[in-house]
């Protein structure tokens, strides 16, 4: 079992939903239980898959959540770019989310190679 405050990918999980949060607040409200909720749960998804696979007995399982963990960020990156399509915001104000969901997939990738 890991301790998940340890693990910088997690916490780098964690500062991609609060970044998230914060761009949501930016979005029109008639997308609340649209896009925004979506955006929202594939973001959560990230750090609590990661946790709830730290948390359990065996590197294959851990590798399992991880796994899940990558395809809930390439759905955020996806739900990024209709922001964008959609005319809700600039380019320039996912670019930093896009960042760290790509540091967040090539770290997901060294910690499942390392538990093999």
């Amino acid at each position: 079992m890991n301790k998940i405050e340890d693990l910088k990918i997690w916490n780098k999980a964690i500062k991609l939903v609060k970044q998230v949060y914060i761009l949501t607040s930016e979005l029109p409200k008639n997308e609340q239980f649209g896009l925004i909720s979506q955006i929202k749960r594939s973001a959560i998804s990230i750090p609590s898959n990661i946790a709830e696979g730290a948390g359990r007995n065996s590197k294959k399982e851990f590798k399992h959540f991880l796994s899940i963990a990558n395809g809930s960020t390439t759905e955020l990156e996806t739900q990024l770019l209709l922001t964008v399509r959609l005319s809700f915001v600039d380019e320039r104000q996912i670019q930093e989310l896009m960042s760290l969901c790509t540091e967040i997939k090539r770290m997901n990738y060294s910690l499942q190679k390392s538990l093999t």
